[in-house]
């Protein structure tokens, strides 16, 4: 028989909603927001490395042996469209693939229309540097990228920039960033310089998962080392001073009041009365 309801009475108990988990708090950087630390996550899982790994290695290796720019490129644009196609398959999310047939895509068109097998490596390289010099301006003018995507996923909207352990500690992990797309561009430049397409190819391997999950590490250890700042619903008091033991106000002595004496008005003679 199904429960009645009085009209005006309680209301029958429900589950809550799960909650969603905030846009940009999913993937790889969904590591820097969880409990747990996983380099296996942090870098999408096995797939996840095959996508990264699997294009550039076959372009080295087929340009290695046979030095045919058209058929390296080939060899390595071919991984990256089964893995897209899987993931598509698998109804799984085609961030990371499509991401990774793009960059490969986008290169080996550039390489074959100039003959120049490195120039497979172009994206790569103006990525790299644009993410070094939005990471670096952003960290100097005390606006740390981290901070911005984190504070929204976290829930500290830009509150986290009145607590300075929090805005340092962006900053920190910032900067971890910075070296670590400055430190691709060391080692790539010189070897696209050189014209070396194979051992660009190749180093490239070795420059994409490891770092990538080093810096989401360096970054999920700084950013743990201080609470989370969120906003508090009342005022706009910091994390520090919320904490703070509250100030002791001293009783004000209370001073007697002057009161007046009123003055004794003369009592009216009786009047005669007539009898």
């Amino acid at each position: 028989m199904a429960e009645e309801t009085v009209p005006g009475g309680p209301m029958p108990a429900t589950d809550p909603a799960p909650a969603r988990p905030h846009p940009l708090a999913q993937g790889s950087f969904a590591q820097l927001v969880s409990e747990q630390f996983s380099f296996e996550k942090s870098i999408g899982g096995w797939r996840g490395a095959l996508e990264s790994v699997l294009p550039m290695t076959v372009f080295s290796i087929v340009y290695a042996f046979g030095q045919n720019l058209r058929l390296s490129v080939a060899a390595a644009v071919v991984p990256a469209v089964v893995m897209a196609i899987w993931r598509l398959i698998a109804r799984e999310p085609l961030t990371q693939a499509v991401s990774g047939l793009l960059g490969i895509g986008i290169g080996a068109v550039i390489a074959v229309r100039t003959g120049r097998a490195q120039d497979i490596a172009i994206p790569s390289l103006v990525k790299n540097a644009g993410y070094a010099a939005v990471y670096a301006v952003s960290a100097l003018i005390r606006w740390p990228l981290i901070g911005v995507l984190l504070g929204f996923a976290l829930g500290e909207q830009t509150h986290w920039r009145q607590v300075p352990a929090r805005a340092r500690a962006y900053s920190q992990a910032t900067w971890v960033w910075f070296g670590l797309f400055a430190f691709r561009l060391a080692v790539q430049v010189p070897l696209y310089l050189a014209g070396a397409a194979a051992t660009l190819a190749l180093v490239n391997v070795g420059l994409g998962l490891p770092p990538f999950a080093l810096a989401i590490w360096l970054t999920w250890v700084l950013v743990r080392r201080v609470p989370v700042a969120h906003p508090h619903p009342d005022s706009p008091l910091t994390a520090e001073t919320m904490d703070a033991e509250p100030l002791a106000v001293e009783p004000l002595a209370a001073e007697p009041l002057a009161v007046e004496p009123l003055a004794a008005e003369p009592l009216a003679e009786p009047r005669p009365t007539s009898t």
